[in-house]
């Protein structure tokens, strides 16, 4: 619980979107319902990792869902794309990066506690293999279209801004 806090105490010392403690940096999360009436929403994000070891999200959890998953898309047998839980949780290689993107991997919030209405800010946390959590702050963006051209890979070049 200490280094929770004291990670919550730098991070309130900047002023800029993302935040980063143990080494874990995140970038441009937003979150968002499909409608205002949903029960389900989910929320995306890069989560870089500049430490020396590889680290593991297995678990989120927000006040914002009875619930928050991990989960992926695939295709099934019939070509048809779903949505599964991972419960593996998503790995973030040292010195890597793993995206979270509409129609890939992403956290998914199930029984919604409160509509995500766009302008609105959620608090997300994520839970580490390791024993950390990471409290994000993130928008709630319902007019954001979805990237294209993105990669789990392992570049660093487009990293924005630091810890807030």
């Amino acid at each position: 619980m200490k280094r929770i806090f004291l990670c919550a105490a730098f991070a309130a010392s900047f002023a800029l979107p993302a935040l980063a403690c143990e080494g874990i940096h995140i970038v441009d999360p937003y979150a968002r319902a499909s409608t205002a009436m949903s029960q389900s929403g989910a929320a995306f994000m890069r989560i870089i990792n500049h430490g020396e070891i590889d680290r593991r999200v297995i678990g989120a959890r927000s006040d914002v869902a009875q619930r928050v998953e991990l989960h992926t898309h695939i295709e099934d047998a019939a070509g048809v794309m779903r949505m599964v839980e991972v419960e593996e949780g998503f790995l973030i290689p040292a010195e890597g990066e793993h995206l979270l993107a509409r129609g890939g991997d992403h956290l998914m919030f199930l029984g919604l506690t409160q509509p995500l209405a766009h302008g609105d800010e959620i608090t997300v946390t994520l839970v580490f293999e390791e024993g950390d959590d990471l409290e994000i702050i993130m928008p709630v963006d319902l007019e954001r279209m979805p990237a294209h051209g993105h990669s789990h890979g392992h570049s660093h070049g487009d990293s924005h801004g630091h810890a807030h």
